[in-house]
């Protein structure tokens, strides 16, 4: 199983080591690669898109040919997930905050750029994730999602906002997974590997 993180910016370290550990934890032959380039995604069987900063992600992606590689690869039916800003850059729509991010297209769901405020109001809640249970996890200057088309599953909320969604192979987090010890989101993703 190969595994690309794409790493033009934010959280990126944070993505391998976590994924390296849900691969060491479920006992499979796997490897974790950095996408800074054209050629890694494409080669991959599952592609994760960090926290970060959305507008920054969303340019450099596109200028690199990252971004075609991940839509292709989600046409192909591998495992796409974003967290945060990764989130955000997988949506179809977005609010005023969004017109300078150019989305993928991905997944029908519109997303709310800051929508739980700034940076000084980051937090740490239990959420329970369907599929996974309860889950501890980090919100910073997090988006969350506003709405959700018919193919979309809720698996999570918290405040009343949707922070936790699939579309058959696609995954979008409003919090960021990697930062905590608990590799249960990363696993949950893995198992989406055909």
């Amino acid at each position: 199983m190969r595994v690309a993180i794409v790493g033009v910016q934010g959280d990126v370290e944070e993505h391998v080591f976590a994924a390296k550990a849900a691969i060491k934890k479920m006992k499979i032959d796997g490897e974790v690669q950095i996408a800074r380039r054209k050629g890694i995604v494409s080669k991959s069987d599952a592609v994760v898109i960090p926290g970060g900063e959305s507008t920054t992600i969303s340019r450099l992606i596109f200028k690199s040919g990252i971004a075609q590689e991940i839509i292709e690869a989600a046409e192909q039916g591998k495992p796409v997930m974003g967290t945060c800003a990764g989130m955000i850059v997988l949506a179809k729509s977005g609010d005023e905050q969004t017109e300078k991010v150019k989305l993928l297209n991905l997944m029908d769901i519109s997303v709310k750029r800051n929508a739980f405020g700034r940076q000084k109001e980051s937090f740490q809640v239990k959420l329970n994730i369907k599929y996974i249970g309860e889950f501890e996890a980090v919100f910073i200057r997090a988006p969350a999602i506003t709405k959700v088309e018919k193919d979309v599953e809720i698996l999570a909320t918290f405040d009343d906002k949707i922070v936790a969604a699939k579309q058959k192979n696609i995954l979008a987090l409003s919090f960021h997974p990697e930062l905590t010890n608990d590799t249960r989101v990363h696993e949950f993703f893995f198992k989406m590997i055909n």
